[in-house]
């Protein structure tokens, strides 16, 4: 069986083991390796639980359904991502609980330099609206590039979606359930839209219901997608907390907006606050300065002034070949880079560090390289 398919097997497999499952691929070295040492798992990973070697010892059931799922996602113009893909979330790739495999549906490229996911009550005030409206719309201005995660539930959730929309920016919602339906019903329209301007992302293989342990591993893939976590009104308890939390287990930055001292609707965030779990933002203006992100304000701000820059400069003839590929679709890892230029990945690493000296390129997180547009 090719790696895709023996990906989706071993995830099949394993869907009461998902940590596990993960933790043999790396073992092992590719999902390939694993299907090919089933009997013998032990020789891999010695500490292999006895459950796991039992749940491995026939696949045929998990190989069907895992050939079901790959003829849906042909059918219907799903992307399946498995761990090691170039287009796997190279940010989430790097959490140990990273799941196996992703099914994506959508134009927005999950790897650009900026992701942020917004998060928060299915409850919210006129107060947390407000608070996502100005703070979206603010942040489409300084970073124009910006990537907005979050779960299409309702509240924070769909504000934050239907916000990144009206401004322009791409918004993916990473769901509890397969890509043949979709929770809740009433935000199918929203959804339809981020088809083609965001996309679906979800973990979960077709027939998967909604179910309360889903949303809640849900989290993590919110959390590990993105750069940074926002919050934007929570009650002491809840999803946006956990998502904070993981986020912070991360090592990624945290962030929330305060409310007032005794309201229920924002008592999470203050937490978060006071305990220095994350720290106070009231504008898209603070946050881009913590992140250290205001050079791309600036720049923003520089081209609507009408100040112009020569994009391309004197160029090398590979100069120019690499950055016309960024040109066309922006942010890229070395490997990507060379199978498109067809320049060695050792000549193409020189050409690159010589782009970044000429003020045109800049290596973001997960190996990333991003063009500076005009």
């Amino acid at each position: 069986m090719c790696e895709p398919l023996n990906i989706l097997t071993l995830a099949a497999a394993m869907h009461f083991y998902p940590d596990e499952a993960v933790q043999l691929y790396r073992t092992a070295g590719s999902a390939t390796a694993v299907m090919d040492n089933r009997s013998n798992l032990r020789d891999i990973l010695p500490a292999c639980p006895q459950k796991i070697v039992e749940t491995l010892a026939d696949v045929s059931e998990a190989r069907h359904k895992a050939e079901a799922e790959m003829e849906y996602a042909s059918r219907n113009g799903v992307k399946t991502l498995c761990l090691g893909d170039d287009d796997y979330p190279q940010r989430l790739a790097g959490c140990a609980d990273a799941p196996l495999v992703l099914f994506y549906k959508g134009t927005a490229a999950l790897n650009r330099s900026r992701v942020i996911n917004m998060v928060g009550t299915r409850r919210c005030t006129a107060y947390g609206q407000d608070c996502v409206h100005s703070f979206v719309k603010r942040l489409a201005g300084l970073c124009p590039g910006v990537l907005i995660v979050s779960g299409l539930a309702y509240g924070i959730d769909i504000c934050a979606h239907r916000e990144a929309l009206a401004a322009g920016l791409d918004t993916v919602a990473v769901l509890a359930h397969g890509l043949d339906y979709l929770y809740p019903p009433r935000h199918r329209d929203t959804a339809t839209q981020m088809l083609t301007q965001g996309g679906l992302l979800t973990e979960h293989f077709t027939h998967t219901n909604a179910d309360k342990l889903n949303f809640l591993r849900r989290n993590r893939i919110v959390a590990g997608i993105a750069d940074a976590t926002v919050v934007v009104e929570s009650a002491g308890h809840g999803g946006a907390l956990v998502t904070a939390r993981i986020a912070g287990s991360y090592s990624r930055d945290v962030f929330a907006f305060p409310g007032r001292a005794g309201d229920e609707c924002s008592e999470g965030c203050n937490n978060l606050i006071r305990d220095n779990k994350a720290s106070l933002i009231t504008s898209a203006d603070d946050f881009v300065k913590a992140m250290g992100w205001t050079a791309d304000a600036e720049m923003e701000h520089a081209r609507r002034q009408g100040i112009e820059r020569t994009l391309f400069p004197e160029l090398t003839d590979n100069e120019q070949t690499a950055a016309a590929i960024l040109e066309k679709e922006n942010d890229q890892q070395i490997n990507t880079l060379a199978a498109r230029t067809g320049i060695p990945v050792g000549e193409l690493t020189a050409v690159m560090f010589s782009l970044e000296m000429k003020g045109l390129v800049r290596l973001m997180a997960g190996g990333m390289y991003h063009l500076i547009r005009n």
